[in-house]
């Protein structure tokens, strides 16, 4: 992906896009892969980078919901798992069959939760992973030996998917482009255009330039997540707003706190969630909670409440209590969450996707979450091919490969999360042997994955480097603040910029990373 080619592709577009989409996450993103695949003329706008926002501080799951099968929700888990299925086949170098243990510490819990786990499993069908299975203690044990053993009696284990959410991010914008979609980060929209009373463009700026223009389109997805009342209100401004906003944070801790394969899953806690304990990227991802708040922001922070909250349980669960000097990044989301009358808590709202057309023809599609962001996308792509008065085309994703894509990864590839493309960074280290030096003695990331980003995958910060297109920032953040300077010099040979864009980088980075230190 190059960014001045495709600002270039949607300044001069010589007619409307049939689909215009604003927001650059999962959803977005989505939308984008299922409308080009289709064929249609599709343009996407993101006002920071791609999956900025919640889309890149996810429990890193893709699951069917085991809460909400205690709910009895269970269209959602069925369409969930479905949705795990093909997403485990299609983007096999970011998604894989993770095991889930759930410690029991009750005679009764295993009966109780094995049942429920082969419902689970039932509902997923031939699109299922492992089996689940009840497990005596030292199985148990010998799956997650950290766990809390005082009056630990046996186990059940199942399986979920796991991934690297912002990776899949940066793969969907680029099988969106593979397409013939036109896709730019750091592109603002500024207002709804309308022609006649309907939506017919969206006024943008360009927020590295500040120049601004115009795109055309048949039709336009809000797709902007938290943000969504915001575009409704441009549109009508008499519009109720129909997103409530839930945060969740969770806690980074060293491998040695989880040193199996297995996560462990806490199936209740005292805000009525699940808790997970997840091995991800040779670290231990622990939360999540769930904060009702009242205002949305793109760089949200923790609150003390939820750190403290977080952190009880791990000390709860794990045999060996984490202190405050191991944690090593703490990252809070937002959730989208479609408002519900009489529901008292957004724990117990659904996590079901909804679409809204206004009068003008403006879609809104919000909610919903990473596991069916394919089919929220076919959903609303089907909204707009009426609305654009394109033709009706049939959905092709079910089966549509990820870029990447690769069946079988390479043992010990430190490169798999790339797919296909680590034989293009392998190349990039040949010819220049520089390139093979790591940022930081505390960081899986080389040189050569700053390069790579800034010349292929449309990162144009510091931050799109290490918080995105590598997870520096949540796998350590204060040594991806160590990293700044040599990312900011490397980035900034690649985009053409001088010393005094360099020095703003790092500060701008440090004061953001600082958010994410205990």
């Amino acid at each position: 992906m190059n960014r001045s080619e495709s600002l270039q592709k949607i300044k001069n577009a010589s007619e409307p896009f049939d689909i215009l989409i604003i927001g650059g996450g999962a959803t977005g993103l989505g939308a984008a892969v299922d409308a080009a695949s289709r064929g249609h003329r599709v343009a996407l706008i993101e006002q920071y980078d791609f999956a900025k926002g919640t889309s890149s501080k996810s429990t890193k799951l893709v699951h069917g919901g085991v809460r909400y099968l205690r709910q009895g929700n269970i269209s959602l888990v069925l369409e969930a798992l479905r949705e795990r299925g093909r997403l485990t086949r299609n983007a096999p170098h970011l998604v894989h069959d993770l095991a889930f243990v759930i410690p029991n510490y009750s005679w009764w819990e295993g009966p109780f939760y094995g049942v429920g786990m082969k419902v689970y499993d039932q509902l997923a069908g031939k699109l299922g992973l492992s089996p689940s299975k009840m497990l005596s203690k030292k199985e148990t044990l010998d799956l997650i030996p950290t766990v809390e053993t005082e009056n630990l009696v046996g186990g059940v284990v199942y399986h979920d998917g796991q991934f690297d959410d912002s990776r899949l991010a940066i793969n969907l914008a680029q099988t969106a482009e593979n397409l013939g979609g036109v896709l730019i980060n750091y592109c603002e929209a500024k207002g709804i255009i309308k022609e006649n009373g309907s939506v017919s463009g969206v006024e943008v700026r360009d927020t590295e330039t500040g120049s601004e223009f115009c795109v055309k389109a048949k039709c336009v997805i809000n797709a902007t997540g938290v943000f969504v009342d915001k575009i409704r209100l441009w549109d009508d401004a008499s519009a109720q707003t129909m997103v409530t906003v839930s945060q969740g944070i969770h806690i980074v801790l060293p491998k040695k706190f989880l040193p199996g394969n297995a996560a462990i899953m806490v199936p209740k806690t005292a805000d009525g969630r699940v808790l997970f304990a997840v091995p991800w990227h040779d670290h231990v991802v622990v939360g999540t909670t769930d904060t009702p708040i009242d205002h949305s922001s793109i760089e949200p922070r923790a609150l003390s409440s939820e750190r403290d909250f977080v952190m009880e349980h791990a000390k709860k669960y794990l045999s060996s209590d984490p202190s405050d000097s191991d944690v090593l990044s703490v990252f809070a989301g937002l959730r989208p969450l479609v408002k519900a009358a009489g529901t008292a808590g957004t724990a117990a709202l659904s996590r079901d996707h909804t679409i809204v057309v206004s009068e003008s023809g403006l879609i809104t599609i919000t909610g919903g979450k990473w596991t069916t962001y394919r089919k929220m996308s076919e959903d609303v792509v089907d909204q707009a091919e009426m609305i654009a008065g394109v033709d009706n085309r049939r959905c092709n994703t079910e089966e549509l490969h990820i870029h990447g894509y690769r069946k079988v990864a390479p043992i010990n590839d430190r490169f798999t999360i790339y797919g296909t493309d680590s034989e293009k960074i392998e190349a990039l280290i040949k010819t220049d042997s520089s390139l093979i030096v790591p940022i930081h003695p505390l960081l899986p990331y080389l040189k050569a994955e700053v390069v790579w980003a800034a010349r292929f995958e449309m990162a144009r910060t510091v931050e799109d480097i290490l918080a995105r297109r590598t997870r520096a920032l949540l796998l350590n953040a204060k040594a991806s603040i160590e990293a700044a300077s040599l990312v900011a010099e490397i980035l900034g040979n690649e985009l053409d910029k001088d010393k005094t864009w360099r020095e703003f980088q790092i500060k701008q980075y440090t004061e953001q990373a600082n958010g994410y230190i205990w």
